[in-house]
């Protein structure tokens, strides 16, 4: 490989329309969320670190290693790439069910989610999500030609996936999950009465969950009417909501917020969005969702141009990952779903979250890349069959 083609600069003269547009839009919205993360994150990184730029250079150094595997996969065959997912699955549901087990999982703020690697930390459920993307692809997209042995052994690992994430305790990214695969099996096509199933025993599952978890109840009844506790359950949301109305129509400025300056909670992370809203109010808001529009209008369009039902899905499963999870992101921050703790992708501060979000990106790339591709190996090859036809016929040597 071209060690060239791993600079996030590298030509894509070549490319499809598409495929230029998905990488400058990925490389807009990372821009965003530095500059975004870097606003957010100054003063609390300053206070508790002695260093305002922690959490900024943390991320770039997250960006660079994931801009690696972004490159590695744009720049190889997705048959290759869809050939090791299900080897990723198994072992990164291993590590997933490893922070279950004591003295190996790493809990923060009550949830044992990481794996503890030195100064870093793992969250395989976070990258996993790409992987499960491309598995649920290939096994739906092949669901009629697949042994029934096969069909059952991989729902029963898509739902242990989801039980271990689920038993972390992480509801969040356990329904995101569900959700993502649940609709592409929608993709594909398969009959409501699978469909109808599934989607009864997730929501079984997470009404378990909630019965057993105080803290998921006390965070349903805080959505709800976060003003009767306001100095407690409700406190994040109200500030969060706060922050976003400070910023009115055209917003305070960059740099400007007062509710990152210790008053609104993990605001570089899960509420980032609210620091956003109040630097670049109403105007600005607007403008980070037009460029999610045209990520997921043009994402969408890969999906329909792609010649392979593989592929197609995989396109469809990547725009519900990136900004399907943004949405649920705004949602939460602005009261309209429950609290969780889904960061929105490529903004929020977090290395697993980045590198998770661009082999996402790279693989819709890469789909984008390989239609575009394939539509014009076809025309090179009925231009040859011509040309030898011709010549067969009339031969231009003469004995």
């Amino acid at each position: 490989m071209n060690l060239r083609r791993l600079l996030w600069f590298a030509s894509d003269k070549d490319w499809a329309i598409e495929a230029r547009l998905l990488r400058w839009l990925t490389f807009l919205w990372i821009f965003v969320g530095l500059a975004i993360l870097f606003s957010a994150s100054y003063a609390v990184a300053d206070v508790e670190t002695g260093d305002g730029l922690f959490y900024f250079k943390r991320q770039i150094g997250a960006i660079a290693i994931a801009l690696i595997g972004f490159n590695i996969i744009v720049y190889s065959p997705l048959r290759y790439v869809l050939g090791i997912a299900d080897w990723f699955v198994i072992l990164l549901l291993g590590v997933i069910a490893s922070t279950l087990l004591p003295g190996l999982g790493t809990t923060v703020n009550g949830a044992t989610r990481w794996l503890a690697i030195g100064s870093f930390l793992v969250q395989p459920s976070e990258l996993i999500k790409p992987f499960l993307v491309l598995q649920s692809a290939r096994i739906f997209g092949q669901w009629e030609r697949l042994k029934w042995s096969t069909r059952l052994i991989w729902i029963s690992i898509f739902a242990l996936t989801l039980a271990a994430i689920l038993l972390q305790p992480n509801l969040s990214t356990a329904a995101l999950c569900g959700m993502m695969i649940w609709l592409i099996a929608l993709a594909a096509g398969l009959p409501w009465l699978y469909l109808s199933g599934a989607a009864g025993s997730g929501l079984m599952l997470a009404v378990i969950s909630v019965s057993f978890k105080e803290y998921q109840r006390r965070r349903l009844m805080s959505f709800l009417n976060p003003w009767s506790d306001p100095a407690g359950d409700g406190y994040q949301l109200i500030q969060s909501l706060l922050a976003i109305g400070s910023g009115g129509f055209w917003g305070a400025g960059y740099g400007m917020s007062q509710q990152k300056l210790f008053y609104l909670p993990i605001q570089y992370t899960d509420f980032i969005f609210a620091v956003f809203a109040e630097e670049f109010g109403l105007v600005g808001s607007l403008l980070l969702l037009l460029l999610l529009g045209a990520y997921a209008t043009v994402g969408l369009r890969v999906a329909i141009r792609a010649k392979n039902s593989v592929h197609q899905l995989v396109a469809i499963g990547v725009v519900v990952l990136l900004v399907g999870q943004s949405l649920l992101n705004i949602g939460v921050v602005t009261g309209t779903l429950p609290t969780t703790g889904l960061p929105f992708p490529l903004l929020s501060y977090g290395g697993n979250s980045v590198i998770s979000s661009l082999l996402a990106a790279g693989i819709l790339i890469r789909v984008a890349r390989e239609s575009s591709e394939a539509e014009v190996l076809s025309l090179d090859k009925r231009r040859s069959q011509r040309n030898r036809s011709s010549q067969s016929a009339f031969p231009t040597s003469v004995e």
